[in-house]
């Protein structure tokens, strides 16, 4: 399954590594069962592989494939990829603790971009927010509460311009802020004090990443 993940859909594939990366950083830093946050979000998006052109991290093109269709059809593709992923896995006999982390890294949160497209497009009519939620449920253990927020966290950071500590401090409890105030994280163990040792934890790997080479001059 990996493999056709990296070969069909590899900016997922690249995407996950980062985000089990992060994910165990956090988990060790709270005394959570880091293998399986890792392990978990190497699968957490498996279910793209069969449409991966409609996920952006895949999009090598200025457009969009959701350019051409109503944001209603945009949020079914969008949730197919958690049921798609879950059958995917149990087809390749992928454990049940792992696979929790595909239903459960999206929780039941609202795909915010197409619903408020939706709502300008309705005009003054009403759109149902529930028909732009991913089905859930919400994270049920520390692993998936902390796959969740780094999921968010890793595509989140590919936007940052200028990648400065505070920036990247900022985001993070940003991210945390937005999914605690929603309710995604009720259903987990993850206490207040977890949650400021996972942003410590998010932010020493992103300023790993983002940490500027030295400019060598060129040989003439």
């Amino acid at each position: 399954v990996l493999k056709r993940l990296a070969l069909e859909a590899p900016g997922t594939y690249h995407h996950s590594i980062s985000v089990g990366n992060l994910s165990e950083a956090a988990a060790e830093a709270i005394g959570a069962n880091a293998l399986l946050a890792r392990v978990g979000c190497y699968y957490h998006d498996i279910g793209k592989i069969e449409v991966p052109e409609y996920f952006i991290e895949n999009q090598l093109g200025v457009h969009s494939r959701h350019e051409q269709l109503a944001p209603s059809m945009s949020s079914l593709i969008l949730a197919a990829h958690v049921k798609r992923g879950r059958a995917i896995g149990e087809e390749a006999d992928v454990p049940d603790d792992v696979l929790n982390f595909i239903e459960e890294h999206h929780g039941t949160m609202v795909m915010t971009y197409f619903y408020n497209k939706a709502k300008e497009q309705a005009g003054d009519e009403d759109v149902d927010i529930d028909k732009f939620r991913y089905p859930g449920p919400k994270p049920q253990v520390r692993e998936t509460g902390i796959a969740m927020l780094a999921d968010a966290v890793e595509a989140a950071s590919r936007t940052l311009d200028d990648p400065k500590p505070a920036r990247i401090y900022a985001l993070i409890q940003r991210i945390i802020n937005d999914r605690f105030q929603q309710g995604e994280l009720d259903e987990c163990p993850l206490t207040l004090r977890d949650l400021a040792k996972i942003r410590e934890a998010f932010a020493q790997i992103l300023m790993g990443a983002f940490h500027r080479r030295v400019d060598y001059p060129r040989k003439d």
